[in-house]
């Protein structure tokens, strides 16, 4: 599940299934051996669980379920695309209608055996496929194995739960979570949080892209060793107090063999080394996360094998060493319609060479470096059976056509053993020289540390030292600024990021704002930042008080890659209207409850012209739109539409959209696949427009090859002067951000008329002086 990732290449949607593999002998025998032996299958079941992993698995989606027009998609796939599927023959086969996963909750998520080879043959298909890929693009669909949404729905999450996501890329599950968060919509800022995390830090740039799709404010990406992954403070009262989690999420590193329908190339390169190299760090990982769990907490501990070195060994493991401070939850009556087997309580090890281990007293002293004590069951029959191992949940790829998956719910009734006194706060920073940085790597070896007390003179140069830090970390929190950690060792981990700048109080950027909307005394303005402490302020991005919280008291030991929603765009043109800001559509839903100004509604007519047209007269809105855009200044608007209870057949969720007033024309600012998503949901036939496009732009094709041939012989020119254009752009305002989609479905014919203007700007361009360059032009 980690490494599949929903991609779209052009038609990739069920990229990993059925017509994209060589062929690979499905066999393994080893593979066999070992889990014939373990017992994992039930009797007279092993024929059916092997021939279910020899076939290709079901792709899985799941509709975003917080979202107030997430029925309206279930609406839409059920009455509109799954019912042209109903009578469907490809081949002279009849297509299989997709399912709903009968222990998801309302329907919410649906697997097809349909293959991309399929999808091609037919229309019908190519435009269910087209509807899946753009819906996901926007956000509201996910590709998501069905196993792999397990964990979150039994985490039983509520909006005020603070959550850590220890192993979260590539993020379908991080997007679980968050769903759940804004479960209620009219909350634009739940208490609760996420914090996802991840050792790669390639792959949480992929984790902020999953979590971005959602535009939430209460979401964290941090870059840490979850092994490792450093206590975090908060202010409490005035008081540091340290922040324990209400639901972890622990997802950890596997061996993967669960997902062998899908990577096939684990038949071939399967042994059972890979769980015994992961054991140890799937276990350190699990013990840091109940360290960090709060009592009364919830840890789901899941993986995609069904190794139990991997899985009930490590839960053994964490359990004996807890003390009777975590139990096994019991989570049979969760989830009806899942089928699944209860963990195993015996089983035995196994070398890549075949040879098995009973117990660790067998084990040869030159292999005890591959075996460890952890890997083997607990012998005392009572402690066994206290640990109710049996609570985990198994689940075997026969009984529901899916993949193979281990899950282990756990509760934490009491600090842990080691940490009986819960761990105190001090004011006192960690030091920054190479010296403590040693001291603390050499203190996670596992050897007993001998400190020695510091002498008087010692002591007085620490706490001047310490004083000035403490000036330093008071400073910045006063500036609001979050800047990246100074340590080195950070430094050197991964791409550096710009810090996070909280606005002032009084800062005079707000007041224009704050006027120019009519903003909700309520509304949080100490929750807004930026990521640039010089220059003018291009972006406003606003978190949540609880992550502000965090992103606050933190910054000396967190690496943080992204967090934030951005609410405005600086537009300069709209300085000479009052507000030099812009509303942007990421972050609408969220500022629209504080929004007292500039607020048009429109019925449904209106909404199709703004989001098939680029820039549309007024007189072409009803009468009633023009009379309300009339006593309103030119600048930035919001564009609401409530659904008519008394049409039935209209849209029946709300929209609200980012969208522009000039001098004559009124248009939106919404991103390209956002668009077909409103206008699917309103009943617009986009497919149609799409393939005409495509037509469209295959005819040009050879037109417009001739004309870049003619434009690279201006490039040198151009390139000259880009720095010229840069500065321009600056002032102008004219980011890509600001202008409304490019290229809608339809709109392709005003696509090559811009082309041929283009190409006839360009040659005046190249004769104009640097200072007379047209910016729009170059952009052409």
């Amino acid at each position: 599940e980690r490494r599949d990732r929903w991609v779209d290449d052009g038609g990739a949607f069920l990229q990993g299934w059925a017509g994209g593999y060589p062929e690979i002998v499905k066999e393994n025998e080893l593979f066999e051996r070992y889990y014939r032996e373990l017992g994992i299958v039930p009797a007279g079941e092993w024929d059916a669980f092997m021939a279910a992993l020899r076939e290709p698995l079901p792709a899985t989606l799941r509709i975003t379920g917080y979202r107030s027009h997430a029925k309206e998609i279930l609406h839409c796939l059920k009455e509109k695309y799954f019912r042209e599927l109903q009578d469907l023959e490809v081949d002279g086969q009849k297509v299989e209608m997709p399912q709903s996963l009968s222990w998801y909750p309302e329907e919410l998520a649906w697997h097809t055996n349909l293959s991309r080879k399929i999808l091609r043959k037919s229309p019908q298909l190519e435009k269910f496929h087209q509807f899946l890929v753009s819906e996901t693009e926007c956000g509201n669909i996910s590709r998501q194995e069905a196993v792999s949404m397990i964990p979150p729905l039994l985490l039983n999450v509520s909006p005020h739960h603070k959550i850590l996501d220890m192993c979260a890329a590539p993020g379908s599950k991080t997007a679980q979570l968050i769903e759940m968060l804004h479960a209620d919509m009219n909350v634009p800022f739940p208490s609760g949080f996420v914090i996802a995390n991840d050792v790669d830090n390639k792959r949480c740039y992929l984790l902020v892209h999953q979590a971005k799709r959602l535009n939430s404010p209460c979401i964290m990406v941090v870059n840490h060793d979850a092994s490792s992954i450093p206590n975090l403070q908060i202010d409490v009262d005035g008081k540091k107090e340290i922040l324990f989690y209400d639901r972890i999420l622990c997802d950890v590193p596997c061996s993967g063999d669960g997902t062998i329908r899908k990577n096939i190339d684990v038949w071939k390169k399967w042994t059972t080394q890979n769980s015994l190299q992961l054991h140890g760090l799937q276990l350190r990982i699990a013990t840091r996360g109940v360290e960090q769990l709060a009592e009364g907490g919830r840890m789901v501990y899941s993986t995609c094998s069904l190794n139990p070195i991997e899985n009930e060994a490590v839960i053994a493991s964490l359990l004996e060493k807890s003390q009777g401070a975590l139990e096994l939850a019991d989570v049979s009556s969760e989830l009806p319609g899942l089928k699944r087997m209860p963990g195993i309580t015996k089983w035995k090890v196994m070398l890549k060479d075949g040879q098995w281990f009973e117990d660790w007293k067998d084990v040869p002293s030159n292999r005890q470096t591959q075996i460890r004590p952890t890997m083997f069951p607990v012998k005392d029959e009572e402690k066994i059976k206290a640990m109710n191992l049996e609570r985990c949940l198994r689940i075997l790829p026969h009984h529901q056509n899916t993949g193979g998956f281990f899950v282990a719910v756990l509760i934490k009734k009491s600090p842990m053993p080691w940490n009986k006194r819960q761990p105190k706060v001090h004011q006192k920073l960690p030091q920054r020289t190479e010296d403590t940085e040693v001291t603390a790597a050499n203190s996670g070896n596992g050897s007993d540390c001998i400190i020695e007390e510091p002498t008087l003179a010692e002591n007085e140069e620490s706490k001047k030292m310490q004083e000035l830090q403490n000036l330093d970390t008071e400073q910045s929190k006063k500036e609001g600024v979050c800047g990246p950690p100074p340590s080195k060792k950070m430094k050197l981990f991964g791409f550096k990021e710009d810090p996070f700048v909280f606005l002032p109080e009084d800062d005079p950027l707000f007041l224009p704002i704050q006027k120019f909307y009519a903003l909700d005394p309520s509304f949080p303005k100490m929750n807004l930042l930026t990521r640039t402490q010089e220059g003018k302020k291009r972006q406003l991005y606003m978190v949540s008080k609880e992550l502000r919280n965090v992103l606050l008291n933190n910054s000396e030991k967190m690496k943080v890659i992204n967090t934030g929603i951005k609410v405005w765009s600086r537009n300069s043109d709209g300085e000479q209207f009052g507000c030099a800001f812009r509303l942007a559509q990421e972050g609408i839903y969220t500022l629209y409850p504080f929004i007292h100004a500039r607020i048009i509604n429109v019925c449904i007519e209106d909404v199709k012209i703004l989001l098939t047209q680029e820039n549309p007269f007024l007189s072409k809105f009803s009468s009633e739109t023009q009379k309300k855009v009339k006593d309103l200044a030119m600048g930035s608007i919001v564009l609401k539409y409530d659904p008519d209870p008394e049409k039935p057949h209209d849209l029946q969720c709300p929209i609200v959209l980012c969208g522009w007033q000039g001098k004559t024309s009124l248009r939106a600012f919404v991103p390209k696949n956002e668009r077909l998503h409103y206008l699917r949901m309103m009943g617009v036939e986009v497919f149609k427009a799409k393939r005409k496009e495509e037509e469209l732009e295959n005819k040009t094709e050879e037109e417009v090859q001739h004309r870049l041939v003619q434009t690279e012989e201006r490039m040198d020119v151009e390139d000259k002067e880009h720095d010229l254009v840069t500065k321009m752009e600056a002032e102008i305002g004219e980011e890509s951000s600001q202008s409304p989609v490019k290229s809608s479905a339809m709109e392709i014919e005003n696509k090559i008329e811009d082309l041929d203007q283009s190409s006839k700007n360009a040659n005046t361009h190249v004769s104009q002086e640097g200072k007379d360059t047209d910016v729009s032009n170059v952009k052409d």
